[in-house]
């Protein structure tokens, strides 16, 4: 075909001149080259159409049949369970007053038995409040009430808070449970009769461990720090024994072999010392820590009479006009005065001239007679920056002046601190809440500062070694 091109376009230039016949030509020639590069390509469109590879090209490309006989259908999330509430639900008519209600909370439920005398009644309550914030609202409630707490939930929130008061049991059930909102339910089990725990399942905590066991305390830089001695008691723990905190039992049994965490069942009755601390969790008084305070230190340094407590005698002139020599408690509230322990007006850092004796012991109290017989020198002057950089108390603005140089000398004692010992970990001092019977025996566990004081596992071994 090219050949028949070029030969015609060769006669139709012939008698031209050689310039325009040399530009004709190279027109004429990329003309020739288009026309057959379209042929080729028309040609080549041409055989593909009718040729199998075209077939499998089209059937490869084309849409998969089977979702039109089968479309895929994507579900959607089920929506969230709405909060299915009963505003109906009413208290018992002869609901017990003395049990504390939580103010931000719903009453869902109300089942038991509703006769005359229920055996066991159970409150089921809703919140949006958070789970700790249950928590922290009754343990707070029932020490201020005088409630006996005998279980506690574990620190993960976990079990059931137990009180008793007279003939009442409770039983404070909390389950955080996530619903639209993230509220919080919980459940109040009360029975007036039986003594027996409310019937809900509880794990096995730490509160009701079967078997104490030494709470290990962490070695500090200078030495090992000392920490309880085993109990004898192995098997199985008293059911008093079983009411103190998991971490303060070891505490508190060495105390008590010690015999000198010794009560009174009655006023003016005499001193008992039981084989176990009784009702542990009480609110302790000042006259009974004052009590133990002296009689704690004395037996420690039973060895030592240069760091022990002078009783007071009868003819010393009462430094408190509420404590009077007659006073059963006189002797060692007025030594403690005597001594400087205690600030009275003896020493000249108040003028208050009472003592309050039956008034409940506050933390910085405790930390404020215990501190000084510690270091056994005068107080560090402090302020609430010092304290607040030390222990990093987020209220350590409302601790008295008095009892912060104290709080802060306390920091200076390392892991053998009374408040770490004591309290644990925490950036809240709450310097105004009162201690119980247990936590004032674990703060008179230990005298002294690092390396250099004594504790009452030490005056056991001491004791039970055969005298030269």
């Amino acid at each position: 075909m090219l050949n028949i091109i070029f030969t015609q376009r060769r006669r139709n230039s012939q008698g031209r001149s050689p310039a325009k016949t040399s530009k004709t030509s190279k027109t004429n020639i990329l003309a020739a080259v288009n026309t057959w590069l379209a042929v080729c390509l028309l040609a080549a469109v041409t055989a593909c159409a009718n040729s199998p590879n075209s077939k499998a090209l089209e059937e490869s490309l084309a849409a998969d049949p089977t979702l039109k006989q089968n479309p895929v259908v994507f579900s959607s999330p089920p929506p969230a369970t709405a909060i299915e509430t009963n505003s109906t639900a009413k208290l018992p008519p002869d609901f017990p007053t003395e049990i504390p209600l939580y103010p931000n909370a719903e009453l869902i439920e109300v089942s038991g038995e509703t006769d005359p005398s229920p055996k066991n009644v159970r409150l089921r309550w809703e919140s949006t409040d958070p789970v700790n914030s249950v928590q922290n609202f009754y343990s707070t409630e029932f020490g201020r009430r005088n409630w006996e707490i005998v279980s506690r939930p574990t620190a993960e929130g976990q079990g059931s808070l137990v009180a008793t008061r007279d003939n009442l049991r409770v039983t404070v059930s909390l389950s955080p449970t996530q619903k639209v909102g993230g509220s919080t339910e919980f459940a109040i089990d009360y029975s007036k009769e039986s003594p027996e725990i409310a019937a809900s399942p509880q794990p096995n905590n730490s509160e009701s461990s079967p078997s104490p066991t030494a709470s290990p305390t962490p070695s500090n830089s200078e030495g090992t720090t000392p920490t309880p001695s085993a109990s004898p008691k192995s098997a199985q723990v008293s059911q008093q024994e079983s009411q103190i905190p998991q971490q303060l039992r070891q505490y508190v049994a060495d105390l008590t072999q010690l015999e000198v965490l010794k009560v009174r069942a009655a006023e003016s009755a005499n001193l008992e010392t039981a084989s176990s601390l009784p009702k542990p969790n009480k609110i302790i008084t000042r006259r009974e820590y004052a009590r133990w305070l002296v009689a704690a230190n004395n037996q420690i340094y039973a060895s030592r009479q240069a760091k022990q407590i002078r009783l007071a005698v009868d003819s010393s002139e009462p430094a408190f006009s509420d404590v009077p020599k007659t006073d059963p408690d006189f002797s060692a509230i007025q030594g403690l005065a005597e001594a400087g322990v205690i600030p009275s007006s003896l020493s000249g850092e108040t003028k208050d001239v009472k003592f309050r004796p039956d008034a409940p012991l506050t933390r910085e109290t405790m930390i404020l007679w215990k501190v000084p017989l510690d270091s056994r020198q005068v107080l560090p002057t402090a302020n609430i920056d010092g304290v607040k950089e030390k222990w990093g108390f987020q209220d350590a603005s409302k601790i008295d002046s008095q009892a912060s140089r104290a709080v802060l000398a306390d920091f200076n004692n390392g892991d053998l601190a009374n408040i770490r010992r004591v309290f644990g970990f925490t950036t809240l001092f709450q310097p105004k809440k009162s201690v119980t019977r247990a936590e004032a025996a674990a703060s008179l566990w230990y005298f002294g500062v690092q390396d250099q004081g004594l504790s009452a596992k030490d005056a056991l071994e001491a004791k039970s070694q055969p005298a030269e």
